[in-house]
């Protein structure tokens, strides 16, 4: 007398038979590298490469609040070492999925001590504006080396 196969997850087995149609449709040649390396990477959100590429760049700054969902990196007051009576405060927001040069938006404050207080101080659009470029070039290189890598 024969006993019955006992399976012992029978919850993996449904899983790996519904998956095995799947593998045979396969190339046998893996996922191109031009796909691996999209412009549109969304598995945070926002695009990936853009994201990266913010905190990257904002990584000599301390971070307040970061939202990889929402595409929000804030940071705290940076005092830069070389002009201390002067600080700044930077938010940037990730606006869209794709990687474009529209996609990613810099703001700024900045605030001058003066008597020991600090006074609100304007911003040159000079310097959002250059952010703006650094994170962009940034995420195009990253994707770059994705493509070739």
């Amino acid at each position: 007398m024969s006993r019955p196969l006992r399976i012992a997850n029978p919850l993996l087995l449904g899983a790996s038979l519904l998956l095995l149609p799947l593998a045979a449709c396969s190339t046998g040649g893996g996922v191109p590298k031009a796909d691996l390396a999209a412009s549109r990477v969304t598995t945070i959100g926002v695009n990936a490469y853009l994201w990266r590429a913010t905190l990257d760049t904002l990584s000599f700054m301390p971070l307040l609040q970061t939202d990889s969902n929402g595409g929000v990196v804030v940071t705290d007051w940076y005092v830069n070492p070389q002009s201390p009576a002067e600080r700044m405060k930077v938010t940037v927001s990730i606006l869209d999925q794709d990687l474009r040069a529209d996609a990613v938006r810099v703001a700024a404050l900045r605030q001058v001590n003066q008597g020991g207080q600090w006074i609100a101080a304007p911003v040159q659009a000079a310097t959002t504006q250059k952010l703006e470029d650094v994170i962009l070039t940034r995420a195009r290189d990253l994707r770059r080396a994705a493509v070739s890598g």
